[in-house]
């Protein structure tokens, strides 16, 4: 992997390109990226120090690993463009969709395939790095490529069969626990904080509470019974019992939009929780 070549250069993509550039592992002057709106590329490749393809057999020709992370509707177009340039390459693809096996129905034979999945935490070293367990990569071709993911996060493999429920919970996920820091903020900040006070408080909180568990392998269950002793069951019984009820009302006025529906109503639970939380702490 001593040149790298990124197709298409979306939140993803800069988020792989922040980690790696960040971490050591891969100079920026060693990754080259290729994206149809070249004003906008360029603004990002100069943003993150990177090497702009003017066209997209540029990128290919130039790498001997690439990076697929276009939109996956996309994928048959580039490769019917530079899918001969390919031969005896190596391609990391991190769109959703596109397994081992079909990509290499549509490749030549001796082109190397490992499909993954980041998360955008990757950006800041904190993300999680799904990789799919079939492959046909060489073992310290491979070993390489963990070494750079591993800079950026944890790396935890995955058979195909279950990368898409593996995917919902980490690329997923970051926007539900942003939602969740967001609504607990401003049940801070109902609660008199400063606003970018209340959500370094959350957040804080968050990384914190995720932390302990990985290190100390104890059940979340336990951990939260660790916070709120048995003895305040009967109370959180009631409280919980509130919050379905206010979510349910919520349900009935909102049925042209589940999605909307979800939001607001974690959206109640969490600055209920919050608002309580702090008004017993006060």
């Amino acid at each position: 992997m001593k040149k790298i070549s990124f197709i298409g250069m979306g939140n993803m993509a800069q988020a792989m390109v922040a980690g790696f550039t960040a971490s050591g592992k891969v100079k920026g002057s060693d990754i080259y990226a290729y994206a149809p709106d070249q004003q906008k590329l360029a603004g990002n490749c100069g943003r993150l120090g990177i090497n702009q393809c003017r066209t997209i057999e540029d990128a290919a020709s130039i790498c001997d690993t690439l990076i697929m992370a276009c939109k996956p509707y996309q994928i048959d177009d580039v490769l019917s463009k530079i899918g001969v340039s390919l031969s005896g390459k190596s391609i990391v693809s991190v769109a959703a969709g596109w397994n081992f096996d079909r990509y290499k129905k549509a490749l030549p034979e001796d082109v190397r395939v490992q499909c993954i999945m980041p998360n955008t935490p990757v950006a800041v070293s904190r993300g999680v790095l799904l990789v799919e367990e079939e492959n046909d990569w060489q073992e310290e071709e491979r070993q390489k490529l963990f070494d750079i993911l591993s800079s950026t996060g944890r790396v935890i493999e995955i058979p195909d069969r279950l990368m898409t429920a593996a995917m919902a919970i980490s690329g997923c996920g970051p926007a539900f626990m942003d939602m969740i820091i967001e609504a607990l903020g401003d049940a801070a900040v109902k609660n008199g904080i400063q606003r970018k006070q209340a959500y370094e408080l959350a957040a804080q909180t968050m990384a914190g509470s995720a932390q302990l568990m990985l290190d100390t392998g104890l059940h979340p269950g336990q951990l939260k019974d660790n916070v709120l002793p048995r003895r305040n069951y009967h109370k959180r019984s009631s409280l919980f019992r509130g919050i379905r009820s206010e979510i349910c009302l919520h349900k009935g006025s909102r049925r042209d939009s589940k999605r909307l529906t979800l939001t607001f109503s974690l959206r109640i639970v969490f600055v209920r929780l919050g608002k309580i939380s702090l008004q017993k702490l006060i």
